[in-house]
């Protein structure tokens, strides 16, 4: 098994996004799901929305996983005052000459931190929309390319409604994946508290790859095989948040007025190959869609307002889903 090339290019590219992992683990104590979802984010060029409440390490996880790349990193703090210029550029005029320049904004860099997504209003976030699904930016009628690797991890806090402008769903289904930032385990905040409480400096994240070896792997995530039964599997998931007693799932029918699109079909197959990548893996299991598909579907699928009042979350549903549909 091991004389096989793929197996072979698998463990050497899988052990980079362990040390990968490794590295932010210097600085990061728990929180092993979030990393996970962001490594996945970054071998399939999926962006991530994550979620949880304030002071659960979502902005230093992000940064902490730039520097562990050596790659170009921007934040971008998302506040009600801010205008679609100050993500994209825009272009400033030389009274010298009378002639005008471009200056480039924030998002022309590689991992774009979108801290508190949701403070900023539509027409900003908008801004975002072209160069999450494009890779370009467009100032003063010019349109330029964005680097590879580009990849936006944004975050926002679920309960502080107040000055927080709900992501249209244009823009929430841009996004690969939502992943929940629960609190730590007991263990881990003993741990957290010992190490940000002592006094002593946090430790430095070290680059431990380069853009081009992300690239690389991303290459070998596309190669993973993916028998027949498994792709029906999948798609069958999917196609079970709009018609679920076609899918074998009963008593969802009234709980779902909108499913996920056929964009969350290729974004759970990207994550399946990338999830079995990071096991060592050449080939996708049902496992692998089960694991990622709560992130992949969480923020894609709509609730009545029966299934509302009856207290059902998406992950309520999803969990339904993954219980009934019939798995090879």
């Amino acid at each position: 098994m091991s004389s096989n090339p793929m197996d072979e290019q698998i463990a050497k590219q899988s052990q980079l996004c362990r040390d990968l992992s490794d590295e932010v683990g210097r600085v990061l104590v728990g929180q092993d799901t979030m990393v996970s979802r962001l490594i996945i984010g970054l071998l399939t060029g999926g962006h991530v929305l994550l979620e949880g409440m304030p002071g659960l390490a979502k902005t230093l996880t992000v940064h902490s996983l730039a520097n562990a790349i050596s790659t170009g990193f921007s934040r971008i703090q998302f506040t009600p005052d801010m205008l679609p210029a100050d993500v994209i550029g825009t272009q400033v005029f030389n009274p010298k000459d009378a002639t005008y320049s471009i200056k480039k904004g924030p998002i022309f860099s590689n991992l774009i931190l979108a801290d508190e997504i949701n403070r900023a209003p539509a027409k900003v976030q908008a801004a975002l929309l072209e160069a999450m699904q494009e890779r370009q930016g467009t100032i003063g009628g010019e349109t330029y390319k964005l680097d590879e690797p580009f990849l936006v991890l944004a975050t926002q806090n679920p309960i502080e409604q107040e000055g927080t402008y709900p992501l249209p769903e244009a823009q929430i289904d841009r996004f690969m994946m939502k992943v929940h930032v629960d609190y730590p385990s007991r263990e881990d905040e003993l741990k957290i508290v010992d190490r940000m409480a002592s006094g002593q400096p946090i430790p430095e994240v070290k680059p431990v790859c380069a853009p081009a070896e992300i690239l690389e792997a991303r290459t070998v995530v596309d190669k993973i095989w993916v028998d027949d039964k498994v792709r029906d599997y999948l798609v069958d998931v999917v196609r079970a948040t709009r018609n679920p007693s076609e899918c074998g799932v009963p008593n969802l029918d009234s709980m779902l007025d909108t499913g996920a699109s056929p964009r969350a079909s290729i974004s759970l197959m990207k994550a399946a190959k990338a999830h079995a990548f990071l096991q060592g893996r050449s080939y996708v299991t049902p496992h692998d869609v089960k694991s990622v598909a709560p992130d992949i579907l969480r923020h894609r699928i709509i609730l009545t307002y029966e299934a509302e009042a009856e207290g059902k979350e998406p992950d309520i549903i999803i969990r339904t889903i993954l219980d009934n549909v019939p798995v090879p």
